[in-house]
């Protein structure tokens, strides 16, 4: 399958956001990779029939540089972890209740959160990496370098069904719900 790449509704044009702590949130869609495609019934297996797929990227800005491992940065990836999981609910519900196939992928483990897991889990670096061309480093985890942030960005990874254009609306919808503001 050729998906034509695809940024929010406009090409190149993500969704920037701000949260009441001033910590960024950029938000982008765009087609799946390869690998997901070849893989969609093995990562989503509740999934049976390959739908149209668009990937939302959600980056969210850290306090720390995400390289090392200690108590405050572990505490601050499961801070960023939630408040994904809390808006990747909402807006995995809102766009279910509209009829898309709709998921989101736990960071932490790689499995769906609304679905079976499958047999291999996602790599939400990796396809950051991929669809976007972060470079990454490679320590006992591996870590995006974002362009503004550097090594400060907590990837996650919303899969649905749904056109860019509905996800991109739903997503300005619930972010107020969320203390996130648009910004630029």
């Amino acid at each position: 399958m050729n998906y034509p790449k695809v940024y929010a509704s406009e090409q190149g044009c993500p969704i920037n956001l701000v949260g009441k702590t001033g910590q960024a949130v950029q938000i982008s869609i765009h087609a799946p990779t390869k690998y997901i495609c070849a893989n969609c019934e093995r990562i989503l297996p509740d999934w049976k029939e390959q739908p149209f797929l668009w990937v939302v990227i959600v980056l969210q800005q850290s306090q720390y540089q995400l390289v090392e491992s200690t108590a405050e940065i572990e505490t601050e990836k499961e801070r960023l972890r939630e408040t994904f999981m809390r808006f990747g609910c909402d807006l995995a519900f809102n766009l279910r209740d509209r009829g898309y196939l709709t998921d989101l992928i736990d960071p932490r483990t790689g499995y769906p959160l609304m679905s079976h897991p499958g047999a291999i889990p996602h790599n939400d670096t990796a396809v950051v990496k991929a669809l976007l061309n972060y470079p990454v480093i490679k320590n006992k985890c591996c870590v995006l370098i974002h362009p503004k942030w550097g090594t400060a960005v907590y990837p996650s990874i919303l899969i649905s069904e749904a056109p860019p254009t509905i996800i991109e609306s739903v997503t300005k919808g619930i972010a107020p719900m969320h203390e996130w503001k648009e910004i630029g």
